[in-house]
């Protein structure tokens, strides 16, 4: 009899010492909880001890979570509405904190934590013209949006932001056809500034290549009376130098020419006098003295 007692009693203190020892894996902490108050928290990973019955030991992970939230509709500045897809990392900063706010529960937590994240993005985007969050806001929105939240979030929950991402911002149908239509009058605006520019220098290329032309056909055309004045000069020298040489040779090569140009063609008709003096070296070729 002696035996079997001291055999349970050897078993319930085992069984007391295994529950007062308790294991913190890697990547998570703990606090224990003694009636339901809190005794001691943030426990790292390692063994630890406990009051057996006595203390409750509430296992916590540590590590960064995901929230994924469905997308929700805000409005811009100028009362436009956006549908945004946006997602949160966050993670346990304060067990103490975390547990009173929570329980240690994960789904209350992200519960709690998506209206904070909501509020702040709304407030963000209320701020902004649809524009701006078209020409690439987004970065500066998330930013300031984490930093409102992880104070927010480590205030009340215990919670640690520790990124906000806004994986996509769609537009209603009625706000995409008015955006393309505005970046349609956008673009043909662009073009037009662009044709007129471009006809812009091509009428003043045009109107200096014109002067240009015409300054050289000034120029031309000054050299050339220049020259041919020059050359009537001289032919002019020349037939007087010829004719006070041999007055009559000169006259008979004039009329030589005469003849060439009056009967070359060949199929012309000339009506003359038999006197006329055109005829003179047909009828009479001998030099006149």
């Amino acid at each position: 009899m002696n035996r079997i007692v001291a055999a349970f009693v050897a078993v319930v203190v085992i069984l007391l010492g295994l529950s007062g020892v308790f294991v913190v894996r890697e990547g998570h902490s703990a606090l224990v909880l003694q009636f339901g108050r809190i005794v001691h928290t943030d426990y790292q990973p390692g063994l630890h001890f406990k009051l057996p019955v006595l203390q409750q030991v509430i296992h916590f992970d540590k590590r960064i979570l995901s929230l994924e939230a469905p997308p929700e509709r805000y409005f811009t500045s100028e009362k436009k509405s956006v549908n945004v897809d946006f997602y949160v990392k966050w993670r346990i900063a304060d067990n103490a904190a975390y547990y009173r706010a929570t329980g240690g529960d994960q789904l209350q937590a992200a519960q709690r934590l998506t209206p904070i994240v909501k509020d702040a993005l709304r407030f963000e985007f209320n701020a902004r013209t649809l524009p701006d969050l078209i020409s690439g806001g987004r970065k500066d929105i998330t930013e300031r949006v984490r930093a409102q939240t992880d104070a927010s979030a480590r205030k009340n929950l215990g919670i640690a932001v520790v990124d906000v991402r806004i994986k996509r911002i769609d537009l209603p149908n009625e706000v995409s056809e008015s955006v393309y239509k505005r970046m349609r009058a956008e673009r043909l605006q662009l073009a037009n500034e662009l044709r007129y520019t471009g006809q812009e220098s091509a009428t003043r290329i045009k109107a200096d290549a014109d002067r240009q032309a015409q300054v050289l056909e000034a120029d031309a055309n000054r050299d050339a009376a220049k020259v041919k004045g020059e050359g009537d000069a001289k032919a002019a020298g020349i037939y007087a130098d010829s004719y006070s040489k041999d007055p009559e040779f000169y006259a008979f090569y004039r009329s030589l020419a005469a003849y060439r140009a009056s009967l070359e063609t060949g199929n012309g008709v000339l009506i003359l006098k038999p006197d006329s003096p055109f005829l003179h070296y047909f009828d009479d070729p001998a030099p006149r003295k």
